[in-house]
């Protein structure tokens, strides 16, 4: 016997499902007639009110007293710790170094000195036969006299190079006579710091009536 094909009958199933739609049909028709008939005469009667008292609720009872708290502890304060230190005993070695100590700084150099050179003015040179300045015919007549400071630029060689006059005698004459008997003369060089220079010699001639 087939099992799988009678569970299939398209006869069968369709004869189960209209038995379902008139059994829906008929349970429509009498809640239509009957119960919405009943539930408007139920709508119909008179409606009974009652008033409900209002119950109060009970007083509520008083709120208990505050709970008596204890006193706090005394705060706990400790104890210092105190170090007691001993002096150290004379053959104690509190520490032992290697290192040298710091050297202190060089003392500052002394300022630099300024060098001043040593500067010998030239004069005349004593072996030399310097002639000695000839008197003005015209200034012996008109007694003229006086002392004229000269100036000569002695060179390495002894000889004058320039010549000049520092104070007038007050007579142009005079002073002219002794300048150029002057530069005839043979010098001793100046010397700066030992070696000879050239250099400036100062010479005052005094003119005088005899």
């Amino acid at each position: 016997m087939n099992y799988a094909r009678q569970q299939k009958d398209p006869k069968k199933s369709g004869i189960g499902f209209l038995v379902v739609v008139l059994l829906h049909i008929g349970l429509g028709y009498l809640f239509v007639t009957g119960l919405g008939h009943s539930a408007i005469e139920v709508l119909k009667q008179p409606l009974e009110t009652k008033l409900i008292e209002e119950v109060k609720p009970p007083d509520a009872p008083p709120p208990p007293p505050p709970p008596k708290l204890a006193p706090p502890p005394p705060p706990f304060i400790p104890m210092p710790d105190i170090q007691v230190r001993t002096a150290p005993s004379a053959n104690a070695i509190t520490a032992v170094t290697t290192q040298r100590p710091a050297e202190p700084p060089p003392p500052p150099a002394p300022p630099a000195v300024k060098h001043e050179p040593v500067v010998v003015p030239a004069v005349i040179d004593a072996n030399n036969n310097c002639r000695k300045p000839e008197y003005p015919a015209v200034s012996r007549r008109m007694e003229e006299t006086g002392t004229v400071v000269l100036n000569f630029l002695i060179g390495t060689d002894g000889r004058v190079a320039e010549s000049r006059v520092e104070t007038s005698s007050g007579h142009p004459r005079l002073d002219e006579a002794a300048k150029s008997a002057m530069e005839l003369c043979k010098f001793k060089p100046g010397t700066v710091d030992g070696k000879p220079e050239q250099t400036w010699a100062r010479i005052k001639y005094t003119w005088t009536l005899q």
